[in-house]
């Protein structure tokens, strides 16, 4: 049947996505914040069945967060609110869908790698106490950082870009392999006219 390959391809790419994403975790494959789990979260909620769309992407990245923990030895509580900003970023892909246009995906992937940049920065900011607990310490905890490690603005360049590219990939590739859509659903039908009605009378002169 026309379409059956992509039909395959469209099932088996959500599984192939969060092994990219898992592999995109090994320690020193990427620099900081560049990740494919941006992209894989947005379009998670934008493509992924309702019965997937949250547990297999977030499953997939406490499974990842085990075992870097085992091999970097340290377990943060700031892990909980990576949890919650990568739900957030499902709860935004879910209002996009395989109608949406290429770009309109691409910017949703854009926007989600902001909120997790802010969401997460921000978390730091109230956590550590380095930070003055005010407006500046709040710009200086999204700009610079703390002394001893990379500008926080250089983990935002990486959150953004691999964002951008990861969703441009994965909604690029799904929308790529899925179904064509029937020409009855793309045309809406036409209007029928209501049937028994007679042309008005002329009225006399």
């Amino acid at each position: 049947m026309p379409g059956e390959p992509n039909r395959k391809w469209h099932s088996w790419l959500p599984y192939l996505f969060l092994l990219i994403a898992a592999l995109s975790r090994w320690p020193g494959l990427f620099p900081p914040n560049f990740s494919a789990f941006y992209g894989l979260a947005f379009c998670a909620g934008a493509f992924f069945p309702r019965r997937v769309r949250w547990w297999l992407p977030l499953g997939t990245l406490v499974a990842t967060d085990i075992a870097l923990n085992f091999y970097y030895q340290t377990v943060s509580a700031l892990q909980l609110v990576n949890y919650a900003a990568y739900a957030l970023i499902i709860l935004l892909g879910t209002r996009f869908n395989h109608r949406s246009r290429f770009l309109g995906l691409l910017a949703g992937g854009l926007l989600g790698a902001i909120l997790f940049y802010l969401l997460t920065n921000t978390a730091s900011w109230l956590s550590n106490p380095e930070y003055p607990k005010d407006l500046a310490g709040w710009i200086l905890a999204l700009t610079k950082g703390t002394s001893g490690y990379p500008p926080t603005f250089e983990f935002f360049r990486n959150t953004l870009m691999s964002g951008g590219l990861f969703t441009a990939l994965f909604a690029g590739a799904l929308k790529l392999t899925e179904a064509p859509e029937p020409a009855s659903e793309k045309e809406p039908a036409p209007e029928e006219e209501p049937e028994g009605e007679e042309a008005p009378e002329e009225a006399p002169a």
